[in-house]
């Protein structure tokens, strides 16, 4: 049996850059190594990219890049499926079977990095171009859920050169309270929450810090709940969770320290609204064109509604995030996890025929 070797993309030239390193550090750990062997190739803040052989723990505490790293990167010539390392003038090749991009946000989660892969014709870990464009679009997003007859909230986009007066008016038509919010950014960077006119123009100036289009969009009433997806054809779910909190809203500090607010897996909620969730995770997750893996996020009123929320194409992959959390809960292991996300990449629903 032939190990396959797997690129493992963390880093990025994104503001989410530090949760990667998390999360891919977690990935390789939790690899079966009787199958796979990992390639960590890190991607510096600028854009860089680094053959990196160097132990794990390396990456999380991002003291990874030193002399022992390479540059690389991957060929686009379709017949070889290879990454290339240029080391003293010379470019050694080494077999990418699979690549697992474990990249958050801009320049990794929306479609850039699927479509170099796509383009070299090597097997891609979870969303396709189209798929992770759609879905780090937030406006398009919900656009295309709506049409799937899925509920989403009210929202407006504007542009830079939209004048104060016009903003102001759109955010009127929405209803207060609601949410400032970049278009394309993830881990609530740039999101503001406001229950009233004032500090809209202070609001709308820190979302197009992080995007060129910004959404204002309804608050609704209620709390998030996510459900984990897997599979390409045939789907998969982990067990709803739940995000309580205490006050304001799941912003960055709360998503990645648990100060006041509580994940519970599963959701504390009816097994009848379980299925419903899960049901329209699947819904949205084939509305947008979603393979291999993603966390989809929705909002539960008071009134049992769900409303749409977005949809995670490369979720946080560490043993404390919610991903693998909710597929933890349905019966499946972090190591299990990984491999499935690699087979559907590799051989779409088949079960490693290579072991």
């Amino acid at each position: 049996m032939k190990k396959k070797n797997v690129v493992v993309l963390f880093g990025g030239c994104s503001p989410e850059y530090e949760v990667s390193l998390a999360s891919a550090s977690a990935v390789i750990d939790h690899m079966d190594s009787d199958l796979f062997s990992p390639v960590p190739v890190g991607i510096t803040r600028q854009g860089d990219w680094h053959l990196y052989p160097g132990p794990v723990s390396r990456i999380e505490s991002d003291t990874w890049l030193d002399a022992n790293c390479a540059p690389a990167c991957l060929s686009p010539d379709r017949s070889r499926r290879e990454l290339l390392v240029f080391r003293a003038g010379e470019i050694e090749r080494l077999p990418a079977d699979v690549v697992f991009p474990v990249l958050h946000g801009r320049n990794g989660e929306d479609g850039t990095v699927q479509g170099l892969c796509e383009l070299a014709g090597i097997p891609l870990a979870g969303c396709g171009t189209l798929a992770s464009a759609l879905c780090m679009d937030k406006d398009r997003a919900h656009k295309l859920a709506a049409l799937s007859g899925v509920r989403v909230p009210a929202s407006e986009a504007i542009r830079p050169a939209l004048p104060p007066e016009r903003v102001e008016a759109l955010a009127a038509r929405v209803g207060y309270p609601l949410f400032v919010k970049p278009v394309r950014a993830g881990s609530s960077y740039g999101i503001t929450r406001l229950e009233a006119q004032d500090g809209l123009p202070d609001a709308v100036k820190t979302a197009f810090q992080f995007d060129d289009c910004v959404l204002l969009e309804e608050a609704i009433p209620g709390f998030e709940v996510g459900c984990a997806v897997l599979g390409n054809d045939e789907l998969v779910t982990g067990e709803p969770d739940e995000i309580e909190l205490q006050n304001g809203f799941f912003d960055y500090t709360e998503k990645y320290n648990l100060i006041t607010s509580k994940i519970h897996v599963p959701a504390r909620i009816t097994r009848e609204k379980a299925a419903e969730i899960k049901e329209t995770a699947k819904t949205i997750y084939r509305a947008l064109g979603c393979r291999g893996f993603a966390r989809v996020d929705l909002f539960l009123r008071p009134d049992g509604e769900l409303v749409f929320n977005e949809v995670n194409t490369i979720p946080g992959f560490t043993s404390h995030s919610r991903y693998p959390g909710m597929m933890m809960a349905a019966g499946v292991s972090f190591e299990e996890l990984i491999g499935k996300i690699i087979s559907l990449a590799v051989n779409g629903e088949g079960e490693r025929p290579w072991a």
